[in-house]
């Protein structure tokens, strides 16, 4: 045993604490501006008065059923009774699968060309779009789904709807997944799967078109709109727009209030986008106002505020999602705008200003200006408040807590026209498509936005 006195020894020698983790200091910095400019636009709003709406029990729509394909595991773009390449087998339309299959099933198909993807988790993801070339798809139609199991080192073809690209008030051209079984194709008609895209079935909208649709927790929304527009522009010449929700092991779909019922500004061509968080969701509306609401359907959704007066609403892209004003959420309270000039003078620079709402959209104060080099086309915020912009001409980056935009570094050169979408998954890793879907790529990051990697589908 040691001795009494070596032991007194030791602890009355002085003691040099250890230093912190390297990093520390900067990080401590960086929170600290976040929390200057939190207080700033707290300031701002503490005199804001939210204006709720009248609440109304919303009216329940049974849409039925127009078109089922059967169940099988057959190529994208295939017909589903028909034996996948690789000599797979159908399944039954009562095995709904834990896990979607494997991506050594069967290839894509040739010459993909994606318009959408979704992610549920990491690793797990699907991308829609068209394949082959007309008169030489693996069935009459050409749209075909592409999936991942392991965020796009591989990928497999897999069923798709049996319905062509957009054309009118036809076709699909955008997909979400909520989990494993329940996803929905729709840009314009509206598709639903509830086993995991072994089988699809569409649902009748009464000729309204579905320019938009998001999940969160059990349930799906989605906007359905009364259009003229011409092909292969699917949101074009919208006049007016209602959301609505549906539990999503469920097709029955029900406005989410008065309030977001008709939703218009009176123009021939308008917009409008839909974002969702945990608990709560954003509608931005023709004309600039917002409104929000619980995604559980619980309550009727209400107007809560508007953009800022310089921050209109443009026509749709060719996604449906609005133009000049593009919407993000962090958190349930916390929102995001980019507001862009009108493109019209011919050049390739655009004024672009960043604002924040720390109130749910009630008022907005301006946190950045972003490089006027290149269109922008989508934001995506982070969980952990990176901006990130996508433009025809690459994505700019503005880190949580910085002050100065970044230009994303794209390995091997971005993609000819840039970027028309993209999102953040988690706090590091997101995806995004080129504006020209022939570049038959999918483009991921995993160090939360400063590094994109192409990954290529294949099929020749």
């Amino acid at each position: 045993m040691a001795d009494r006195r070596d032991i007194d020894d030791w602890l009355s020698q002085r003691i040099n604490p250890l230093p912190p983790p390297p990093g520390t200091f900067e990080l401590i910095k960086r929170r600290a501006r976040r929390r200057k400019v939190r207080k700033l636009a707290i300031t701002a709003t503490s005199a804001a008065v939210i204006v709720a709406a009248a609440v109304t029990v919303p009216q329940v729509v049974n849409l039925p059923v127009l078109n089922q394909n059967p169940t099988s595991a057959a190529q994208a773009g295939q017909p589903a009774s028909a034996t996948p390449a690789g000599g797979g087998r159908t399944q039954s339309s009562a095995a709904v699968p834990l896990l979607p299959p494997s991506p050594a099933a069967a290839p894509v198909p040739p010459n993909f060309r994606p318009t959408s993807v979704t992610f549920v988790g990491a690793g797990t993801g699907w991308v829609i779009g068209q394949a082959g070339t007309p008169g030489h798809c693996a069935s009459q139609y050409c749209t075909s789904v592409a999936l991942t199991n392991d965020a796009g080192r591989t990928w497999a073809g897999v069923p798709a709807p049996l319905t062509g690209a957009p054309d009118g008030a036809t076709g699909v051209s955008q997909i979400r997944f909520l989990n494993l079984k329940d996803g929905w194709a729709f840009g314009p008609e509206l598709w639903v799967t509830h086993t995991g895209g072994q089988t699809w079935t569409q649902i009748n909208t009464h000729g309204l078109r579905v320019t938009d649709l998001e999940t969160v927790g059990s349930r799906a929304l989605a906007l359905f709109a009364s259009c003229t527009g011409g092909r292969p522009e699917f949101a074009a010449q919208c006049t007016s727009f209602t959301l609505y929700s549906s539990p999503a092991a469920g097709n029955t779909w029900t406005p989410t209030g008065a309030a977001t019922t008709s939703l218009t500004d009176g123009a021939a061509s308008e917009a409008a986008s839909l974002v969702l968080t945990g608990s709560r969701g954003y509608l931005l509306a023709p004309g600039g106002s917002l409104y929000a609401g619980p995604v559980d359907g619980s309550a009727a959704w209400s107007r809560v505020g508007a953009l800022v007066s310089s921050c209109t609403v443009g026509p749709p892209q060719p996604d449906g999602q609005p133009s000049r004003a593009m919407l993000g959420a962090v958190n349930a309270r916390e929102l995001l705008v980019a507001c862009t000039a009108a493109d019209g003078s011919g050049s390739d620079t655009q004024a672009k200003q960043v604002f924040s709402s720390l109130n749910g959209g009630v008022s907005w104060i301006q946190i950045a200006t972003a490089p006027t080099a290149g269109i922008a086309s989508s934001l995506a915020a982070s969980p952990t408040e990176t901006v990130v912009l996508g433009t025809d001409q690459g994505i700019d980056l503005l880190p949580s807590g910085d002050t100065a935009w970044q230009m994303a570094t794209l390995v091997g050169g971005g993609p000819a026209g840039g970027f028309g979408y993209m999102g953040m998954t988690t706090g590091v890793q997101g995806v995004a498509l080129p504006a020209d879907p022939s570049a038959g790529t999918v483009w991921f990051t995993f160090n939360g936005g400063q590094t994109w990697k192409p990954s290529h589908l294949g099929g020749g």
